[in-house]
């Protein structure tokens, strides 16, 4: 008879442990997720801000189904189903003049394409980006990814890039030179514990960038699709990028990023492919998760009023549905785990912050549910 392994013994015999985790989620629905013993959670994690439309969402499963009768992979040989479609509706979304768009599977791949694209169009190799950003774990990426520990044993790392402090804009003005060939930013620095940019701040790194020549590239993986309030965080402050990149959100959990750069920046034949990117399934996934987050955006703003006023004597920060609640290095994951217990998934991001990232279409009585339970594991390691 054949042995029958549980995950963690399969894991443990065949997975690289690149992964700490205990937990087995089966099944999903809204803002509800059941784990193997069948205990439902209240998901404020949500893929890591990727269930923008929550899990499951009906109308996604209908697009993705429909297409996966139709075709599901044809490469980027030919014209592909719903992919000029999604191409118009990012750029429409972003607001960028001219834009135009390139598909890709991941936010670091969508960054690994800022990346190329800015150093063949402005023919500089250098980047600047800043203390605790965090632009993906491939190695370009990693190499505009400030965190040390994540990014030093892989050493030594191209392209070049000088990390300065979030908010300094006299030291960004050192740094970007004529070798500069773009600045990636977050509007709100996710895995920094959701850190958001000072007031007047983008603005004054638009400025830099145009005296000196760089582009502005604005990682929007984590804070856009509408997580904020606004589909993009840059449009809270009226600056424009040359760049942003998007993921997480796109496309209700199929793999996908995508970059959309300003007219004049393209990539040529040649300069730029891939072979699974913006496949039929996924463009239908991310047509139809567009539809959903535009009928629910305009109540982003009012539910993250709400789990901050909720939660203002833990002094949460961020914007929107993207939130972060100061705890400590030690207490943070006390706090998690108490959460967890009591049926409400959070997780801790750097410096000892608790993260709230939940589905767009969260309810306001899931958000009631979610702050008591928050409330309680805050009183209970007191």
């Amino acid at each position: 008879m054949e042995e029958k392994l549980t995950s963690k013994e399969l894991e443990d015999r065949y997975f690289m442990k690149a992964f700490g985790r205990d937990l087995k989620l089966v099944k999903g629905s809204g803002s509800y997720v059941w784990d193997e013993d069948g205990k439902k959670y209240l998901d404020l994690v949500a893929g890591i801000a990727v269930c923008s439309t929550g899990h499951c969402n009906p109308s996604v499963v209908e697009a993705v189904c429909s297409q996966a009768k139709e075709l599901i992979h044809i490469s980027n040989l030919y014209y592909v189903p719903n992919q000029g479609e999604l191409a118009k509706k990012l750029v429409e979304i972003s607001g960028i003049p001219g834009g135009r768009v390139f598909l890709s599977n991941s936010g670091a791949e969508a960054n690994e394409g800022a990346i190329k694209l800015a150093r063949i169009r402005t023919g500089r190799k250098n980047f600047v980006a800043f203390i605790d950003g965090f632009h993906g774990r491939t190695m370009a990426s990693l190499a505009v990814t400030h965190k040390p520990a994540i990014r030093e044993p892989f050493e030594p790392l191209e392209p070049k890039c000088k990390f300065i402090k979030y908010g300094d804009l006299q030291a960004l003005s050192e740094a970007v030179d004529e070798n500069t060939a773009g600045v990636f930013i977050e509007g709100i620095q996710g895995e920094a514990g959701i850190v958001p940019a000072p007031r007047g701040f983008y603005e004054g790194v638009r400025k830099i960038c145009d005296e000196k020549g760089a582009l502005l590239i604005c990682d929007e993986v984590q804070s856009g699709m509408g997580r904020t309030g606004k589909w993009f965080y840059y449009q809270s402050t009226g600056v424009i990028p040359d760049i942003v990149s998007i993921a997480k959100g796109i496309a209700s959990g199929l793999p996908m990023g995508a970059i959309v750069a300003r007219e004049g920046l393209t990539f040529n034949p040649g300069e730029h492919g891939s072979t699974f990117a913006g496949g039929p399934l996924v463009c239908a996934a991310a047509l139809a998760t567009i539809k959903v987050i535009e009928e629910n955006l305009g109540e982003v703003t009012d539910k993250g009023r709400m789990f901050m006023e909720g939660l203002k004597e833990l002094s949460p920060r961020g914007m929107g549905l993207m939130i972060g609640i100061p705890a400590g290095e030690e207490r943070c994951p006390k706090i998690a785990a108490i959460c967890r217990e009591k049926g409400v998934l959070v997780n801790c991001a750097s410096h000892g912050t608790i993260r709230l990232v939940p589905p767009l279409t969260i309810t306001k009585e899931e958000i009631k549910e979610a702050i008591a339970v928050i409330k309680s594991a805050f009183e209970e390691t007191a």
